[in-house]
């Protein structure tokens, strides 16, 4: 019965480990959209350019920041490239 007492702080150990390493990989990482997320993101873009708190409230769930990332972490290094190529 003692066993019992024990076993929810090691599970809670355990759970907060795993909330840590999750958090570290998902800033990491990059956010993974649908199909029909990046295509309603690419039409806003054009329509409204980089205001991406009113994209984000075409897009249940993500966050302004999340948008941001995946389309600078997309399309800055090849406006980048094409930049430093025509000079």
């Amino acid at each position: 019965m003692m066993g019992k007492f024990l076993d929810p702080a090691t599970t809670d150990d355990k759970n907060e480990e795993t909330k840590e390493e999750s958090e570290e990989r998902s800033q990491d990482s990059k956010p993974e959209f649908s199909e029909d997320e990046v295509t309603l993101i690419a039409r806003m873009f054009r329509l409204v350019g980089e205001r991406w708190s009113l994209i984000a409230g075409r897009i249940p769930g993500r966050t302004a920041e999340e948008i941001e990332k995946y389309w600078t972490s997309r399309h800055t290094s090849s406006t980048s490239t094409s930049t430093s190529s025509e000079r």
